[in-house]
């Protein structure tokens, strides 16, 4: 049990970094670039995406600790966090093509990626851990929520 609270520590810590270095890129534009938008009519206010992101973070670390501490040496497990990891990539490099370069094209097909690959990291889950699969449901409909922001903004500028 220790390990198994062990290893959801390190990769709760992994994604609230990951989190918190995206953060870094979304701030340097979020007042001034992202301010000056037209965006949907469903956007929601600035200040609630910090709490949710967190949130999700939270929910996907654990999620992640729960397939880790099946045992790396398992094939299935080993896919899995594959999964994971090349789906946190993408949702770092969302921030940086949206808020760092300013180009709501590139994050648009990065989110696209993004979500696709999250369902397969989904059904990877599943096949290891149920519960940490569904953990990540939370993930996933903000994430198709997000495209569909992402893609609004995108018209709209």
């Amino acid at each position: 049990m220790k390990k198994k609270l062990f290893r959801i520590g390190i990769a709760v810590f992994i994604c609230l970094l990951i989190g918190f270095l995206s953060s870094v890129a979304t701030q340097t534009s979020i007042d001034t670039w992202y301010a000056t938008l037209r965006k949907p009519s469903f956007t929601p206010p600035n200040w609630i995406f910090a709490p949710v992101w967190l949130i999700l973070y939270i929910m996907m670390g654990v999620a992640a600790g729960i397939v880790w501490s099946k045992g790396f040496y398992h094939k299935w497990v080993k896919v899995a966090l594959y999964h994971f990891g090349f789906q946190l990539l993408l949702n770092a490099a969302w921030s940086i093509f949206f808020f760092g370069l300013q180009n709501p094209l590139i994050a648009l097909l990065d989110i696209i990626a993004l979500f696709i690959l999250l369902l397969f990291t989904i059904r990877w889950f599943q096949v290891v851990n149920t519960t940490a699969a569904y953990l990540l449901i939370p993930y996933a409909t903000w994430v198709a929520f997000a495209t569909a922001l992402n893609y609004g903004i995108w018209q709209l500028n």
